[in-house]
């Protein structure tokens, strides 16, 4: 669901610039306000998993592929505002250093996965959870519910983005992102499960409450870590198929609109320089992994003591 530059235009992409630079300017006074300097280091090592899930493709029906989006995953764990906060930096790095994603339409992409993703999976999530009760079985049906729920809508909002920039009509896009993202977001919400039922197996307290807690387990962390670690070492498995926007731009014939990118570093996951591609895809993996970990735990610290200092 990453835009390339080149399929919105620069009225639209000026336009969810704006709105999602105003979203993450509040989601960064409301995590300066809520959180203490021991929730950092969880939301940069969720972060980072979510990055590495991320590069792991699953093939589905019709010759495309999907990957997690991980914005349900991140609301349910640690809050709306914080989640905004972990998909920025995610969607940021792909962008910004593996050219996944245009910067001209960088902001679609935020507004798409870190303010509509993550909006649509928590209130879904706090739904579910309160019609089943809040019952233990009813986390992961409430996570799966959400996490599908927030790829359709995400995709949805991706469509109308297209319709809005006259890429192509809103009766062709909406049709095909939804119907391929509604495929998409059943392994979503497989993921989601996996993942909460591991949280709910290490911290269950986690789950326990809308806020995050005041406290972590060391466990949980270094988990999380060898988890996203585990993730960019099988990258080199991920499905070559396109993605199921690629797929739509292909079928509906505006994927040649796609524009290169402005500059390369680490262009497609594949480190340069090294002539072993699975060895490649591994290195940069782990390179961004380290790089949103690093860059979450260190903006959410140094807001948090800004923070406190303001208030001394």
């Amino acid at each position: 669901m990453h835009i390339p530059d080149g399929f919105l235009s620069v009225l639209v992409s000026a336009l969810f610039w704006v709105i999602s630079v105003l979203v993450i300017a509040v989601a960064l006074r409301r995590v300066s306000r809520d959180l203490g300097e021991r929730e950092a280091p969880l939301m940069g090592v969720l972060a980072a998993a979510i990055f590495a899930g991320q590069m792991l493709n699953f093939s589905v029906s019709g010759g495309t592929s999907g990957h997690l989006l991980g914005a349900a995953l991140a609301a349910i764990l640690v809050g709306p505002w914080a989640a905004v906060l972990v998909m920025t930096a995610v969607v940021a790095t792909q962008a910004l250093i593996f050219q996944d994603g245009g910067l001209v339409v960088m902001g679609a992409n935020l507004f798409n996965m870190a303010v509509v993703g993550v909006a649509v999976g928590y209130a879904v999530y706090r739904l579910a959870q309160k019609l089943t009760g809040g019952q233990r079985w009813g986390i992961l049906a409430s996570g799966f519910l959400a996490a599908w729920a927030s790829i359709f809508i995400a995709s949805l909002s991706c469509a109308l983005q297209l319709a809005l920039s006259g890429t192509s009509p809103v009766q062709v896009a909406v049709p095909a992102m939804a119907g391929i993202h509604a495929l998409i977001g059943v392994g979503e919400g497989l993921i989601t499960i996996g993942a909460l039922a591991f949280v709910l197996a290490a911290r269950p307290d986690l789950l326990s409450a809308a806020q995050t807690p005041a406290k972590h387990s060391r466990g949980l962390l270094v988990g999380g870590l060898g988890i996203a670690t585990l993730l960019a070492v099988l990258s080199p498995l991920a499905s070559s198929h396109p993605d199921g926007l690629e797929w739509v731009a292909e079928q509906a014939g505006f994927l040649e609109a796609a524009r290169g990118p402005w500059f390369e570093i680490i262009p497609d996951y594949v480190l340069p320089g090294i002539q072993n591609e699975a060895l490649a895809t591994i290195l940069a993996g782990v390179i961004g992994v380290m790089i949103v970990l690093a860059a979450v735990s260190g903006v959410t610290l140094a807001r948090r003591k800004q923070a406190v200092s303001e208030q001394a």
